[in-house]
C-alpha cells in the first residue's frame, strides 16, 4: 500500500493542525468541578478542610477562592498523595503529583506570561496529549507494517476532537490514551522481537529467552503496565484486554503457539511485577473501600436503555466529529450515523483482511473494555459505559480499524502499463495509478475522508471558540451563570455545600469567571437565614440563591417566600423578596433624610 505524495503531505499538515488545536484558547472554556479538584489535590488540600474553612456563616469575595488553587502554604508531595488517599483513593496519585511539580516550576511564570493559571494547568495535559502521537504511529506499524497506515491512524489522533478536547482538560486522561497506546505497542514489540529471535530453533528459542535485550523489551512493557495503572484505575480495562489477546492467539495463531510458553512466562512475570509496583496504592483503595464507592456511586443511576444506546452512539463518533446541537436534538445523532457506519465496515474489513494476530488485538482492545463496563449496567444497572472518558481504552483501535480501512481503500494499486520489461529501456512495467475500473470507488473514499477531516476540523474550530462543552457535566452552565451574576447589580451569592456536597467545586469553578465585585455568602446552617446578622447582610445587594441544598431553599422560601428561577437550566434563584424589601427600606430612609 502507497499514498500519493499529496495525500502524505496533506496527512503531515493534519498531524501539525492537530498539535496545534491542542493549544489553542487553553483558559478559554469553564475550568469544570473536576479540574479545579485536581487543582486542590495538587496543591495539597482536602476538601474537608476547605469545607470547614468556608461554610461558616461568613460572606466573602468570590476571588478569595482562588487561594485554595495555590500551593499550600508549608505542603508537600506527601500531602497531595494524602489528599487523594483519604478522599478520592480511586484516583492514584502520578498525575497529580507530576501537576504539583508542574505547578511549582512554570506556576508563576506561565501566569505572568498568559495573564491565567488555567494555561498553566491545562499546558500539562496538553503536552503529554504529544506522546501519543508517535506511540499511535508504532502501534499502528506493529499491527499493519504499512507505513501509510500508520501515517493515517496519527492523523486521525491528532484531528480526534474528543482526544483534543481532553488534551486541554486539566484531569489525566490524555495521559491515559498515551499508556493504552504506548504499552500496546510496546507489549506487541516484545512478542514480535521475541518471535522473530526464536524462529529459526529450540536453541534459538533457550538462547532469545535469555537474552537481555529480551528482559529489556518485557521490562518495559512492565513498567508501562505500571504508569498506566498509577495514572487511572480504568486502564486496567486495557490490561484485561493484554491477557485475553496473549491467550487468544494461542487458539487463533498457529506461528504463535510455538513460543507460546516462553510468551505467556514473560508476560505473566511482566503483569505480576506492574501489579507489584502497584501494589502500595491497591492497598490505599482497599483500606478506603467505602469512601471510593462513596465517590462513584453517581455512576448507579438506572438511564434506561435508550439512553445508554445515545451516549454510545456520541461516545465512539466523537473520535471524528463532535457538533453540540444539544442532546434532545435529533441532529446531533443523524450527523454521527454515517461515522458509525464507517466504524463498523472497518471492524469488518480488518477482521476479514488482516491475520488473527492482528485482527484479534484490535477487536479485543475495544470490544474487551466497552464489554466489562456494558455488561454490569445492564446486570446490575448503572451507566459506567455511558461516560466517555471512561471508554478512553476502547478508543485507539478504533481509529487503528478505520485507519486501515480508508487505507486499502486509498492507495495506489500497481497497474501494468503495457509496456515490456523486455524491451522497456527504463524497466517500468507499472505504474503507481488507480485502475480504470476503481476510478469512481477511489474518489468515494476520498470524499469520505475529506468528510472526516473537514468534520474533525469543523468541530475542532468550534469547540476552541466556545466557552463550555459536553464534557464539563455539572459545570457545563457555568459560564451562562457568571455572565448573569457579572451583570448583576451589587450581587451576593447564597449558597451552602449543596445536597450532593458538589457546590464547593461549582463555587471554585465560578470564581474563574466572576467580577471582582460579586461575594459569597457561604451557609453553614439553614437557620441562618432566619437571623438578623443574615438580613443585614443582604442590605443593598442582589441575592441569588445558587445551587442550595434542599433545606437551605426551604428555610430561603420560608423566610422570603418563593424565588423566581434565573436561568432555565441552572439551579439559580433571585432572593426576590428579599431585594424588595432591602430596596423599600433604602427608600423610607431616603425619604427620612
Amino acid at each position: 500500500m502507497r499514498f500519493p505524495d499529496w495525500l502524505r503531505g496533506l496527512l503531515i499538515l493534519l498531524i501539525v493542525l492537530g498539535v496545534v488545536f491542542r493549544f489553542v484558547n487553553l483558559n478559554h472554556k469553564v475550568y469544570w468541578h473536576d479540574e479545579v479538584y485536581t487543582t486542590i489535590r495538587a496543591a495539597g488540600y482536602t476538601r474537608g478542610e476547605i469545607d470547614e474553612t468556608l461554610f461558616q456563616n461568613k460572606q466573602i469575595p468570590a476571588i478569595a477562592l482562588q487561594q485554595y488553587q495555590q500551593i499550600k502554604p508549608g505542603s508537600t508531595a506527601a500531602d497531595t498523595v494524602r489528599s487523594l488517599a483519604i478522599e478520592d483513593p480511586q484516583h492514584p496519585p502520578l498525575y497529580f503529583l507530576m501537576t504539583r511539580f508542574w505547578m511549582q516550576g512554570f506556576g508563576d511564570g506561565m501566569t505572568r506570561t498568559f495573564n491565567s493559571s488555567l494555561t498553566v494547568m491545562r499546558s500539562l495535559p496538553a503536552l503529554l496529549s504529544l506522546l501519543a502521537l508517535p506511540a499511535m504511529y508504532g502501534l499502528a506499524w506493529e499491527l499493519f507494517a504499512s507505513h501509510p497506515v500508520s501515517l493515517l491512524a496519527t492523523a486521525l489522533l491528532a484531528i480526534s476532537p474528543f482526544d483534543v478536547l481532553f488534551a486541554q482538560t486539566a484531569r489525566q486522561y490524555s495521559l491515559l490514551t498515551t499508556m493504552v497506546i504506548l504499552s500496546s505497542y510496546l507489549l506487541l514489540r516484545a512478542i514480535r522481537l521475541f518471535r522473530v529471535a526464536a524462529s529459526q530453533s529450540a536453541t534459538a528459542q533457550r538462547h532469545a529467552a535469555r537474552s537481555p535485550q529480551t528482559w529489556i523489551n518485557w521490562g518495559l512493557y512492565a513498567f508501562s503496565l505500571a504508569i498506566g495503572l498509577y495514572t487511572q484505575p480504568f486502564f486496567g480495562l486495557t490490561l484485561i484486554s493484554h491477557v485475553a489477546y496473549v491467550i487468544a492467539c494461542f487458539y487463533w495463531e498457529p506461528h504463535f503457539s510455538k513460543q507460546s510458553g516462553t510468551i505467556f512466562k514473560f508476560f505473566a512475570g511482566a503483569l505480576a511485577i506492574a501489579l507489584l509496583l502497584f501494589s502500595p496504592w491497591i492497598v490505599v483503595i482497599l483500606l478506603n473501600t467505602n469512601r471510593a464507592i462513596a465517590t462513584t456511586n453517581w455512576t448507579q443511576s438506572l438511564p434506561g436503555i435508550d439512553y445508554l444506546l445515545k451516549l454510545w452512539l456520541l461516545s465512539f463518533t466523537a473520535l471524528f466529529i463532535d457538533f453540540d446541537f444539544g442532546f434532545y436534538n435529533p441532529w446531533t445523532f443523524i450527523a454521527r450515523i454515517p461515522f458509525f457506519i464507517l466504524i463498523g465496515f472497518s471492524l469488518y474489513a480488518v477482521y476479514r483482511r488482516t491475520p488473527p494476530a492482528t485482527w484479534l488485538f484490535v477487536l479485543l482492545s475495544i470490544m474487551v473494555p466497552f464489554l466489562l463496563l456494558a455488561l454490569p449496567d445492564f446486570v446490575l444497572g448503572g451507566k459506567r459505559s455511558a461516560v466517555s472518558r471512561y471508554l478512553i481504552s476502547c478508543f485507539p483501535g478504533v481509529q487503528l480499524a478505520v485507519a486501515y480501512f480508508l487505507t486499502t481503500q486509498l492507495s495506489l494499486k500497481r497497474v501494468y502499463s503495457g509496456r515490456s520489461p523486455v524491451l522497456s529501456n527504463t524497466y517500468t512495467p507499472y505504474t503507481l495509478r488507480p485502475a480504470p475500473h476503481t476510478f469512481f470507488k477511489t474518489w468515494f473514499w476520498r470524499g469520505t475522508l475529506a468528510i472526516i477531516i473537514v468534520a474533525s476540523l469543523s468541530s475542532l474550530t468550534i469547540s476552541a471558540l466556545s466557552n463550555t462543552w459536553w464534557n464539563r457535566d455539572l459545570s457545563y452552565y457555568n459560564d451562562q451563570t457568571a455572565d448573569l451574576l457579572n451583570q448583576t447589580l451589587s450581587p451576593v451569592v447564597i449558597s451552602d455545600i449543596g445536597d450532593d456536597y458538589t457546590n464547593t467545586g461549582e463555587l471554585i469553578s465560578l470564581s474563574y469567571r466572576l467580577n471582582k465585585d460579586v461575594e459569597l455568602l457561604l451557609m453553614k446552617s439553614p437557620e441562618f437565614v432566619r437571623s438578623k446578622e443574615f438580613e443585614l447582610m443582604l442590605q443593598g445587594k442582589t441575592a441569588i440563591a445558587f445551587r442550595p441544598s434542599q433545606p437551605l431553599r426551604q428555610a430561603l422560601v420560608q423566610t422570603y417566600g418563593e424565588m423566581p428561577r434565573m436561568l432555565k437550566d441552572e439551579r439559580l434563584w433571585k432572593v426576590e423578596a428579599a431585594y424588595n424589601r432591602n430596596s423599600s427600606r433604602n427608600e423610607k430612609s431616603k425619604k427620612k433624610d
